[in-house]
Order: C-alpha cells, then sequence, then structure tokens
C-alpha cells in the first residue's frame, strides 16, 4: 500500500521552514538536467557566514469544508506574458528556521560543519501551516518582502486545507472550507507583487481519496479558487498543485483531479508540485511529471516542480516513509534545470525535520540531519 507525502507536520511558529540561499549556480541537489544526483563532496565543507536572524516575524512549519466565496472577476496574465519580464533563477532563504536556530547554537558540535554547509545553506520552502487568519497576511509578507528585497524567489508552502492529513499525523487546517477561503484570501494578501513560488496544499489532491465525492469536489473547488486569488493577487506568483509522486497514483488518474482543482487552467495554476517529504528519485519524478502534465492538458507553458530535499538515494525499498534510514540529500534547489516542463528542484520538506520517528513530527533533528548530509 502507497503512503502519502511523507508526514509534514506544524509544530511550534517555525517548524516547518528553512531559509534560501542562492542556488550556487547550479543544481546539487535538485532535480537537474542530468539523471544522477552529484556526490555530496561537490558541497562546501567549511560552513558560509551565518545570515541575520533578526527582522523577520516567524513564519510556519512545514508539513475540512463549508461555502465558497468568488474569486476577483480581474483576470490574471499568462504565464507566458509573465515570463517575458526578467524572472528571478535565485531562490531566497529565509533567515528563521529551526536548522539555524540549531546551528546558531551549536557551534562546537562537530556535527556543525557539515549541517551548516550542506543543509543550512541551502534554500527551501517556508511552511504555514497554522491556522492563524489575524496573522498570516503578516507572516507570508515577512517572507515575500525578504525575496523581494535581495531579488531572489521565496517559495511559500500554504497547508491549511480542511480534513488535512486525512486526520493523520499531520491533521488540522481551517475547520472548514468557508473559513480556508478566508485564510486564502489573507495569505493571498501578503503574497506582494515580486517573484513567488506557492506550493498549494500538499496532499490534498492526491489524498483525498479518503473523503466522500461530494466533500471531493468541494475541495477541488476551493483549491481551484484559491489558485485563483493568489494569481490575481500578484500576477507574478507562480502556483503549482499537488501530483503526489511517482510511487502513489497513475498518471491519468492524478490528472483527472488536478482538472478538477484548476490545475489545468492558466487563471490558476502554473502547473505541479511532486515528491514533497518523500524520497522517489529525480529520473522517476521527471518522468512521472511529465506523464501527468500530458494528461492533464492545459496550456504548454504548465510546469512541474519537484521535491529533491531527501530523495539522494532514492526510496526504500520496503516503502517505509518515517524518517526512513539511508537516505541522502538530493539536488540543491535551482529554478534551472534543464530540463523540459520542469521548472525547479526545491527543497520543500526541510533536511533534518522529523517524520515522527526521530523526534516529535516536524522538529529538527541533529542526527537525522547529520546522516542525510553526509550518506
Amino acid at each position: 500500500m502507497v503512503v502519502a507525502a511523507s508526514v509534514v507536520v506544524a509544530v511550534g511558529t517555525a517548524a516547518g521552514m528553512i531559509s534560501a540561499f542562492d542556488e550556487g549556480g547550479g543544481s546539487d541537489e535538485a532535480r537537474p538536467d542530468t539523471t544522477y544526483s552529484p556526490r555530496l563532496e561537490t558541497l562546501p565543507v567549511e560552513p558560509p557566514p551565518s545570515p541575520s536572524t533578526s527582522g523577520s516575524p516567524s513564519a510556519e512549519p512545514s508539513p475540512k469544508r463549508t461555502k465558497k466565496k468568488e474569486a476577483s472577476p480581474t483576470p490574471s496574465p499568462t504565464r507566458t506574458e509573465r515570463r517575458t519580464t526578467a524572472v528571478s533563477t535565485q531562490l531566497y532563504r529565509h533567515p528563521d528556521s529551526q536548522v539555524l536556530d540549531w546551528v546558531g547554537a551549536n557551534s562546537g558540535d562537530p556535527r556543525h560543519g557539515v549541517i551548516q554547509s550542506r543543509i543550512a545553506a541551502q534554500p527551501a520552502a517556508v511552511w504555514f501551516a497554522d491556522f492563524t487568519p489575524d496573522t498570516i497576511t503578516a507572516r507570508v509578507r515577512a517572507v515575500t518582502s525578504g525575496g523581494a528585497a535581495q531579488g531572489r524567489t521565496p517559495v511559500v508552502v500554504a497547508y491549511a486545507i480542511p480534513d488535512r492529513d486525512c486526520g493523520g499525523a499531520s491533521q488540522g487546517g481551517a475547520p472548514d472550507l468557508g473559513a480556508y477561503d478566508d485564510w486564502i484570501d489573507r495569505f493571498a494578501a501578503g503574497l506582494g507583487s515580486g517573484d513567488v513560488i506557492v506550493v498549494l496544499e500538499p496532499d490534498s489532491i492526491a489524498q483525498s481519496e479518503c473523503l466522500s465525492g461530494g466533500q471531493r469536489a468541494d475541495r477541488f473547488a476551493s483549491l481551484a479558487r484559491a489558485g485563483r486569488v493568489l494569481k490575481d493577487a500578484n500576477p507574478n506568483a507562480r502556483v503549482y498543485y499537488d501530483a503526489g509522486h511517482s510511487g502513489w497514483h497513475a498518471p491519468g488518474k492524478q490528472a483527472g483531479w488536478l482538472k478538477q482543482a484548476g490545475a489545468a487552467s492558466s487563471a490558476s495554476s502554473d502547473g505541479i508540485f511532486s515528491n514533497v517529504s518523500n524520497f522517489h528519485t529525480t529520473a522517476a519524478e521527471i518522468a512521472y511529471d511529465r506523464q501527468v502534465l500530458d494528461a492533464l492538458g492545459g496550456p504548454a507553458s504548465l510546469g512541474a516542480v519537484i521535491d529533491t530535499s531527501r530523495n539522494g538515494n532514492g526510496a526504500p525499498a520496503d516503502g517505509e516513509w518515517c524518517d526512513p534510514a539511508g537516505r541522502a540529500l538530493g539536488r540543491t534547489p535551482t529554478l534551472s534545470t534543464g530540463e523540459a516542463r520542469i521548472d525547479g528542484y526545491l527543497w520543500v520538506k526541510l533536511p533534518g525535520e522529523s517524520d515522527g520517528c526521530k523526534g516529535t513530527p516536524g522538529t529538527f533533528s541533529a542526527s537525522y540531519a547529520y546522516d542525510l548530509a553526509s550518506s
């Protein structure tokens, strides 16, 4: 039995985020134009200077439903139109994350240099998983404005769909879809006007079989609305929808659900994301994502981003998803993959944050981080 994307749990106020640094000019562990993962020896051994951790309010950690409001009738520019302007290919590292906290507090630890240079120095997504409508706009703005100030692209994860994780370890989210729609409006208000990548609700589509047909249709309608709202709020936002991963649903089945959720429309979507918090190889995800995109249809500009944070050694043969042993960092994050229809390799799940077996779900484990970085 295939398990959903490995658990992405919200713990505290900074558990699922990492800051984003520049991509170092290439792919180190994200999905590049080749199908193998470069050896970790190519990464710097000495840690770079620690970034400032002041000035930005905390965003959120990693990874149920009702009435919907109409999205703004103002049409968004298409992705192709947006691409005619200069787009930053450097990813932003937000200076507030558990790994940076650990690095700052443990300079004498023998694992410090490896964890700092190979994990803390890399760009990664910032998760917004607590249902806190009153503060969500300011917290999203803290990340997007930080990216804009550096001319770099932040990656933010919206993770508050009702019935999240089907009541599993990452359960939570908004109390109903009406509340979720309001939360998305406030989330969108913090996106600013610069380049930003939005990973919209991991597992919300691939894991939707736990819902009834009617509940699933309601969720998909709300996700379609969310994409329109996000892109209306910031035409430079690139919004990606949940495609699960290559070891889960058949491409045609996943594409059918994605289409219902608005992922085939340039008014709400720039494409799909896959492998969030999972371990499938870059090559497998590239092939799978292209099959999903082909089945999805829609404009040729639709692409895919892949989570390469922990896929350096591929998925365990036994299907284990909870902090499995023997895994390794994947390709470094980049928006220059050299692969057709693959828009980026991202670290969506922060390496070292536990799925729940090497520590409390969503909290940083230095031993786990070191194992990943030194494998």
